[in-house]
């Protein structure tokens, strides 16, 4: 049986996901990376004019980079916590991790140029 709605829980699980963020902002470099590359998008987009689709389009990029750097937190974390000694498969996990947020942040700057070329050349 699963158990009952609680506002409580609800709350609580927020808290958690405050502190998630708290701890990416504090201990992880590349997330503050991210964080002032999105700021800086987000600023080009609102001088720029962008349409609310292409709005859409650019949280969804903004959205895919920051879940991908926050689970390859996770699973660093989760590694550590595992072994600080060598281990070759928590090795490719890591990579594999990195990769993820490798992969997302090219196509985002893709996703990006597609967005903001068009929207540049019609203010030159």
């Amino acid at each position: 049986m699963s158990e009952r709605f609680s506002v409580k829980a609800r709350f609580n699980s927020m808290h958690f996901a405050m502190n998630g963020l708290k701890v990416l902002l504090q201990e992880q470099h590349n997330f503050r990376v991210h964080l002032f590359a999105t700021t800086v998008v987000v600023i080009a987009a609102v001088v720029l004019k962008m349409q609310a689709m292409q709005w859409v389009l650019l949280l969804i990029l903004i959205a895919i980079v920051w879940i991908t750097e926050a689970l390859n937190t996770a699973v660093e974390y989760l590694g550590d916590r595992i072994t600080t000694d060598h281990d070759p498969l928590i090795g490719k996990a890591k990579d594999v991790a990195a990769a993820a947020v490798l992969i997302a942040s090219i196509i985002a700057a893709i996703g990006g140029l597609v967005l903001f070329i068009p929207l540049f050349l019609s203010v030159i």
